[in-house]
């Protein structure tokens, strides 16, 4: 591997990363040689991950849990230097319908967790000084707005206005804050729309002709958590074959 890609010695978190697409980050993370920590809150989950990977039972909605797992990780590792703020949930209703409590869990995970989580990952990272990385998982739906879905599309926009600001606010310290925006991957919470006119339509309009795989998200979280990326910061990379970049179906 390229020297600028290893991440040989590095320590690495990944919220929500006992299944799907964190899962397959974590996992990539892992084979470029980082020491890979996970979190989620579904114990049954959690015990299928692969023992490669560190588990810790953790809510993003919970600064105390936050603190104790980041300082588990520093305790355990000597330091914390990536950061992957993947954690997420989303509620198919518009903006007339959806419940208040709904809306505040959503933005409690989605938003405020990446917040937390950050919050208390940059002092290992300024400790060691040799900076960090922060790669926050936002979504196509960061760019444009998504039907029936306002809480999921108002906290992937606050992902964008998340990133830039911490990328400006952490640069000093040598730490790069980037986001990734993934588009439509074949997951277990996306297996039902394979039955659906949809779930076609996406694959004629993506003009890499298919769904996204997680393992598709590896290369870029790999490089914006390595020395490769060491000069980009603030940025929203789209890994979803195309599909925010055109107006219309692409194949029959």
């Amino acid at each position: 591997m390229n020297e600028a890609f290893s991440l040989e010695g590095r320590t690495a978190l990944v919220t929500g990363g006992n299944g799907g697409l964190g899962l397959s980050m974590a996992l990539g993370l892992h084979g470029a040689g980082a020491r890979v920590a996970v979190t989620g809150r579904n114990q049954e989950k959690n015990a299928l991950v692969p023992e490669c990977l560190e588990v810790h039972t953790m809510d993003v909605r919970d600064e105390r849990s936050i603190a104790q797992t980041i300082y588990e990780i520093v305790k355990t590792h000597g330091a914390l230097d990536i950061l992957v703020n993947n954690a997420g949930i989303g509620r198919r209703a518009s903006v007339t319908e959806l419940p208040r409590e709904e809306w505040e869990e959503i933005v409690g995970v989605n938003l405020t967790g990446a917040f937390l989580c950050s919050k208390h990952a940059v002092p290992s990272m300024r400790s060691t000084g040799r900076g960090g990385k922060i790669v926050n998982i936002g979504s196509m739906y960061s760019q444009f707005g998504v039907p029936n879905s306002v809480s999921y599309g108002a906290t992937k926009h606050g992902i964008l206005g998340l990133t830039r600001a911490m990328a400006v606010e952490l640069g000093r310290d040598g730490i790069q804050v980037n986001a990734i925006l993934h588009g439509w991957y074949i997951t277990a919470m996306t297996q039902h729309l394979k039955s659906s006119p949809n779930f076609d339509f996406v694959r004629r309009k993506t003009p890499a002709g298919r769904w996204g795989n997680p393992e598709d998200l590896v290369g870029a979280v790999v490089f914006l958590s390595s020395a490769a990326s060491d000069f980009i910061t603030g940025a929203a990379i789209p890994v979803d074959g195309g599909y925010s970049v055109t107006d219309r179906p692409l194949y029959d």
